[in-house]
């Protein structure tokens, strides 16, 4: 049945006992007013799409919409259908497009079991701390650089620049996938302007190792002790030496080889171990179980993971204040720069993948080459050198 619908008709419809009714607008060709059994009232659209499909498409609720704003739609619909296009399906794919959630879900399911299980970690806490709670419910195509840009400034004025910074990275590798899977264009978290970082350069003066070392001979967690000791003396990762296994080490010959699966670049790694080093392992050895697999066995299976309130005693008891345990990496490779020991040769006993990473510790090796030109102009001039100071209390 057909009418030209007005305001006041739409209005008077009576309402099924059940289901629904329409009643057809005699004006615009498939505009309708649709009345449920509940008296709710919405102006639709029925049309065929050019393979045939019906479809039927909900302008809005009359009331809010008046049949001339209904009739006008309904005849720019027409239009988009007459071009080819289909309204409705162009709303299920809208409705039905990827969510940031969803995003962060498949990263989570693809990408990250190919990363570290630390490096994992470190992902998740990011996206569930900071990156979910704010875009979980936007679409993936709809996300801009603004969005991401307030999201890092957000964090940045919570007092976390750095894990701003991570944020965005995060982001932006979600992202570059994002345009992989087709579900984007463009990536946009590129050219968010990042916070400055500035390297961390604290390294322990020779009296805080003394004070440390006579800290752990007397902290109750001999095998955390064990593990910073160790950190100190191969300048390794904690994970890498978490992880380390019996199979991995020679201590005849004194090598020992990290699997790539430790290691942060991946890659097999094969360094020497000093003689405090093999003593060390040598005595853990002795006491070990003989059929153990890992140096540091976690007393739940597997091995050790953490050692923090071991080293939060350790320094306390010591009396050293802003160090971290990563902080003994930055010391052993401070010795070997003050050493006089080239970067090439500290780039490969730490195992950076890149030179610009050992970079930071070229200032040190002009400790020992100033301490000898000094001597040199003293003995050529006849007058007294000029006092040297050791940079950062290493000697």
């Amino acid at each position: 049945m057909a009418d030209r619908l007005t305001d006041t008709l739409v209005k008077g419809l009576p309402a099924p006992k059940a289901g629904n009714r329409i009643r057809y607008d005699s004006e615009v060709s498939g505009l309708g007013c649709r009345v449920t059994a509940a008296g709710a009232r919405s102006f639709i659209l029925e049309y065929r799409t050019r393979s045939g499909r019906k479809r039927r498409y909900t302008i809005g609720r009359a009331g809010e919409w008046s049949v001339g704003a209904a009739r006008a739609e309904a005849k720019e619909l027409k239009k988009q259908i007459d071009r080819g296009e289909d309204p409705l399906a162009d709303i299920r794919a809208d409705r039905e497009a990827p969510t940031v959630a969803d995003l962060c879900q498949r990263f989570g399911d693809e990408h990250l079991p190919k990363k570290r299980a630390s490096t994992q970690q470190g992902y998740r806490i990011i996206i569930d701390g900071l990156i979910l709670p704010r875009l979980r419910h936007m679409k993936v195509a709809e996300v801009t650089f603004a969005d991401v840009d307030a999201l890092h400034r957000r964090v940045t004025k919570g007092g976390a620049p750095y894990q701003a910074n991570r944020a965005v990275a995060v982001l932006s590798k979600m992202f570059s996938l994002a345009m992989r899977w087709k579900w984007r264009p463009d990536n946009p978290a590129k050219g968010v302007e990042r916070n400055r970082e500035h390297k961390r350069e604290r390294y322990l003066s020779a009296d805080e190792l003394k004070r440390l070392s006579e800290a752990l001979t007397e902290c109750a967690d001999q095998q955390g002790a064990s593990i910073i000791r160790l950190l100190l003396l191969t300048g390794a990762r904690r994970g890498e030496v978490f992880r380390m296994r019996w199979a991995d080490l020679d201590l005849k010959q004194g090598i020992w080889g990290k699997p790539g699966a430790t290691t942060k670049t991946a890659t097999f790694h094969r360094v020497p171990l000093s003689a405090p080093a093999r003593a060390l392992l040598a005595e853990l050895r002795r006491k070990a179980d003989n059929d153990a697999e890992f140096v540091f066995p976690s007393r739940f299976g597997g091995h050790r993971v953490e050692i923090k309130k071991t080293w939060h005693a350790a320094c306390k008891a010591a009396k050293i204040v802003g160090a971290n345990a990563h902080d003994l990496r930055h010391t052993y490779a401070s010795v070997l720069a003050s050493s006089g020991h080239s970067l090439p040769i500290i780039g490969r006993l730490l195992g950076h993948s890149q030179a610009a990473t050992t970079q930071r510790y070229s200032h040190l090796q002009d400790d020992p080459l100033r301490l000898a030109t000094e001597r040199a102009g003293a003995i050529l001039s006849g007058k007294p050198s000029a006092e040297v100071v050791p940079i950062k209390g290493v000697r």
